[in-house]
């Protein structure tokens, strides 16, 4: 099993989620596990990887902007992104980046 999100060729783009929990699940593993459900839907989706510790860090990967700006506005996104300020996280940063070049080692 690999733990890398299978990505093409770049360039692609990438989503960085990084946030500080709030106490207590509140329905956020339900929600999360919903959320990669819907975005592994979403056309332009290329895969994700995420870990947690006191800091959580979420990457999605995708084929271009349009497909970014088209999950951000995805009704159920939309609710949890509400929720997740009101219940989930203490702090959280958003950043979207070009990947122009990857490697393995």
């Amino acid at each position: 099993m690999s733990y890398f999100a299978n990505t093409p060729t770049p360039p692609y783009y990438a989503v960085i989620f990084t946030s500080v929990r709030s106490e207590g699940d509140n329905g956020y593993e339900k929600t999360a596990n919903r959320m990669m459900e819907l975005a592994e839907q979403q056309p332009g989706f290329l895969g994700a990887e995420s870990a947690r510790d006191k800091l959580g860090i979420n990457v999605s990967y995708w084929t271009d902007l349009a497909s970014i700006k088209n999950w951000k506005a995805n009704a159920e996104h939309l609710d949890a992104q509400k929720n997740g300020r009101k219940l989930w996280y203490k702090s959280f940063k958003t950043r979207i980046s070009k990947v122009e070049r990857d490697y393995e080692l």
